[in-house]
Order: C-alpha cells, then sequence, then structure tokens
C-alpha cells in the first residue's frame, strides 16, 4: 500500500511543474495522475464495458508504460492498480491478476516506441467522439475548444477497429507523427469509427486534452450546421489556449470537481 505521506509533494496545482530530476518522485506523479485520470473518466461513465485506457511512459524505463491493471474497474483505480508493462507485453510492476488489455497494449506501446516525445496517451469509447469519427472528417473551428486541436490532429484511416496487433498501433502511431503546431506529434488522433485517442507530455495533459475533444465532437454532432471561425482568428486562439496548457488546466478542473479527494487513489478501496 501506499501512503498519502509518500506522495504529499503530488496534488492539484494552478500550473504544470517542471520535470524532476528525481525519477522515482516522477514516477509516482505519472501514475498518480494516470489513475485520476481513469476516476475522471469514471464519473463521466466512460470505460464503463472495459473500453478504454490511459497510459504513461515510465521516467526510468521509458520503453516501459504504466497502464490500470485489465479487470479494474476506473472508478477503482488507484496507483496499486497501475502496472508498468515491458515492450514484451510483460507486467514486470504491479499485480498479474488480470493481465494487460491486448488492444491497449497494441495502440500505446508502438505510440511509444515510435513517438519519444509523447509521455502519455489516452482512449476510451464515447458517445460524441465515436459517433464523430464515423464521419472520417477533422474537427473544425466551431468553438473555443475546437480551436485548441484544428492546427493539432491527424485522422487514422484504418479499418482494424480491434487493433489486434502492434502493426496497427504503428500505423496510428504514423499518421500522428509530425502533424500537430510547429511540426510536433499530434494531440489527437480520430480513429476512423472507432473514437479519440490523446497523446501530451503527462497523463494531466492526455486526460484534459481527451475530454475537451469529447465536448468538441459533441459541437460537431449537434450543431450540424456550425459555421467555423476564420483561420486567421482560430490560429489565434490555438496559441493562446497552447500558452495556457489548456489540456493539462482541464484535468485539474475536472480532478478538483469529480475526485475532490487526491488521496483516494493511494490505496486500494472498493
Amino acid at each position: 500500500m501506499n501512503s498519502f505521506t509518500e506522495y504529499s509533494a503530488i496534488n492539484y496545482d494552478t500550473e504544470p511543474d517542471p520535470i524532476s530530476d528525481d525519477l522515482d518522485y516522477e514516477r509516482a506523479r505519472v501514475k498518480w495522475e494516470a489513475a485520476i485520470g481513469y476516476r475522471i473518466f469514471a464519473a463521466n461513465r466512460w470505460g464503463q464495458i472495459g473500453d478504454g485506457h490511459i497510459t504513461a511512459r515510465d521516467p526510468i524505463l521509458p520503453d516501459h508504460f504504466w497502464v490500470l491493471a485489465y479487470g479494474i474497474a476506473f472508478h477503482q483505480a488507484t496507483v496499486d492498480q497501475m502496472v508498468l508493462v515491458s515492450p514484451q507485453r510483460e507486467i514486470v510492476i504491479g499485480p498479474t491478476t488480470g493481465g494487460v488489455n491486448h488492444a491497449g497494449f497494441h495502440i500505446h506501446y508502438p505510440i511509444y516506441d515510435s513517438l519519444p516525445d509523447v509521455q502519455a496517451a489516452a482512449h476510451t469509447h464515447t458517445p460524441y467522439g465515436t459517433a464523430f469519427s464515423a464521419e472520417v472528417r477533422p474537427f473544425l473551428a466551431v468553438s473555443q475548444e475546437a480551436c485548441t486541436f484544428v492546427l493539432d490532429q491527424t485522422i487514422y484511416e484504418g479499418e482494424d477497429l480491434e487493433v489486434s496487433t502492434t502493426d496497427g498501433g504503428y500505423r496510428i502511431a504514423k499518421s500522428m507523427s509530425g502533424q500537430g503546431r510547429h511540426g510536433r506529434d499530434a494531440r489527437l488522433c480520430i480513429l476512423r469509427n472507432h473514437g479519440l485517442l490523446t497523446a501530451g507530455p503527462s497523463p494531466a495533459h492526455a486526460v484534459g486534452c481527451f475530454v475537451m475533444a469529447e465536448r468538441v465532437a459533441e459541437v460537431h454532432i449537434k450543431a450540424r450546421e456550425a459555421v467555423p471561425i476564420s483561420p486567421e482568428s482560430a490560429i489565434a486562439v490555438a496559441e493562446n489556449l497552447a500558452s495556457l496548457n489548456a489540456g493539462w488546466l482541464a484535468f485539474q478542473w475536472l480532478a478538483r470537481d469529480l475526485v475532490p479527494d487526491p488521496s483516494v487513489v493511494l490505496e486500494h478501496r472498493v
């Protein structure tokens, strides 16, 4: 079990902390953020049938990643239920009973293997994101949140919805490579007929961006005749939101509202 004392330096905040030289602290932080992220998803009633995953690259073993043990309900996520997965899909730290979600490994491992700047990724099947993905088109600048993604998105058009091998994951990663703002890897990938996937420098960024992207998909589905703002205005909004770390800030607001006790993920509670 983990005590809150061990994680006392980790809490909700008003701006991202710089990456620490203490790799054990960084490992604890990404596990904590991912576990909080799963609870945010659960509060939105996402992942109730085991669909979806939030992962984080390990700071100590960067070719390994953390994911919630398979079979654990998202609302029960704790740092003790996070498992560290090797490139061979072996659990090297954490409970082994439920194993690893195969689709989660097939999607996320290739992303980390191919995109070294990506530190975390989030995906689940949501009411609007999945519906929008079936239209196989990009987000337009039809809302403030949409401007976060109009210059930072890609579409994966593969029909392999099960993503039954890592080959599919490598194709997803290839579609994201260099397609984001200023030539960086895209933070949003619209998976054809499948849903949304977001990536970022931390689980907090990836989860916050995912929730924002789901809301953008909702606007697209509900406002069928929406008129986008001009490209010039969209760029100005996007640059401002990027400077404000919009995804990370969204995570902080969501966490305070939906998981008000930050220590709830530090022990196994059912």
